[in-house]
């Protein structure tokens, strides 16, 4: 009888206003912190309250976002703020049309 495998996946639900330090970003997102850095600098990432490197849920999903588009298609840092600023635009666009 062949042996089973079971993997079992724990997860951490980040809602929008919860704050993370730039140290538990870079663990979810398995980044170095220069490049969260680079995409504060660029305004991709902002920290909150400004000056302060604590980072809401929507820093980890704009983090993400980043971070494929860097690896998987080689887009530079404004690269990646031109991408992430058009597609959250499509979507706010996606909301407001009658359903």
């Amino acid at each position: 009888m062949a042996a089973s495998i079971t993997t079992v996946l724990v997860g951490h639900i980040v809602e929008e206003d919860e704050q993370l330090g730039i140290d538990q970003l870079c663990e979810l997102c398995a980044v170095e912190r220069q490049q969260v850095l680079e995409l504060v600098e660029e305004g991709v990432l902002e920290a909150a309250p400004p000056g302060q490197l604590r980072f809401g849920g929507v820093s980890l999903r704009r983090l993400r976002i980043a971070t494929r588009l860097r690896r998987d298609l080689g887009v530079n840092v404004a690269g990646v703020a031109l991408a992430i600023q058009l597609l959250e635009r499509i979507e706010a666009l996606e909301r407001d049309l009658p359903r």
